[in-house]
């Protein structure tokens, strides 16, 4: 399972599975969708559900991996989650820190914890931290990540659920949009994208537009590949230099 279908990446790293809602993005979580349905089809990992658990036979997984990858860390879960012990971090650190080939891309709804944890230990070269910022509430988070010296800072406004107003970029060096997927997807307005776009460009980070989701440009709802990626007719994938 660790081969991605999300664009911005190609691997995914799993050693801990479950999670718990923690702001408005999470109302739709995929990653609870999903565990429930590989419980239910008898994966031995996701036999919690999506109870936070972690998973010690999953950490080496990357000491196994030939090549350079990127590689979404916890993707069915968030590193930083209160339920996950600082020392099971520390191992999971330990591996980044042996695999310097590939690079990490950290994301939390926990900020706050993402900085407590980096005040008594340093970023690895090879690690991207991000912080999802789906609706004006969770803006805050960014203060938390700006000031951290990892070589990649970014955002994921993902799935964007409001226009999030001024945003203030300092120290960010990539932007991610995407709208919801799913049946209860809630809708995403074109002028929201385009308004990050704008100060993405302004304040020189770069712009990565995932993907409509189920609510397309046009406010009708659809399968979310028919509706794609295309922002006012142009697909923009930037990457971080």
């Amino acid at each position: 399972m660790s081969e991605s279908k999300i664009e911005w990446t190609d691997k995914t790293w799993n050693p801990i599975t479950g999670c718990s809602k923690k702001s408005t993005g999470c109302l739709n979580c995929y990653a609870e969708v999903m565990s429930r349905r590989l419980k239910a089809m008898g994966q031995v990992k996701y036999s919690n559900g999506f109870k936070v658990t972690m998973h010690e036979q999953s950490l080496e997984e990357p000491l196994l991996w030939k090549g350079a990858h990127n590689i979404f860390v916890c993707s069915m879960s968030d590193i930083f989650h209160e339920e996950v012990p600082f020392e099971f971090v520390d191992k999971m650190f330990d591996i980044i820190k042996r695999t310097p080939q590939h690079r990490y891309q950290i994301l939390t709804k926990r900020a706050e914890r993402m900085a407590e944890y980096f005040a008594t230990c340093s970023i690895p070269g090879n690690v991207w931290l991000g912080v999802t910022v789906e609706a004006q509430s969770s803006r805050f988070r960014i203060d938390f990540l700006r000031n951290l010296s990892a070589s990649v800072k970014f955002l994921s406004c993902e799935p964007l659920v409001e226009d999030l107003g001024e945003l203030d970029l300092t120290g960010i060096d990539w932007v991610i949009v995407g709208g919801e997927s799913g049946p209860k997807a809630r809708p995403m307005q074109e002028a929201w994208a385009l308004n990050i776009r704008r100060q993405v460009e302004e304040q020189g980070a770069r712009f990565f537009f995932k993907q409509w989701g189920t609510w397309g440009a046009d406010g009708i709802k659809r399968n979310k590949h028919a509706n794609g990626k295309l922002l006012k007719g142009e697909v923009i994938q930037e990457m971080p230099v």
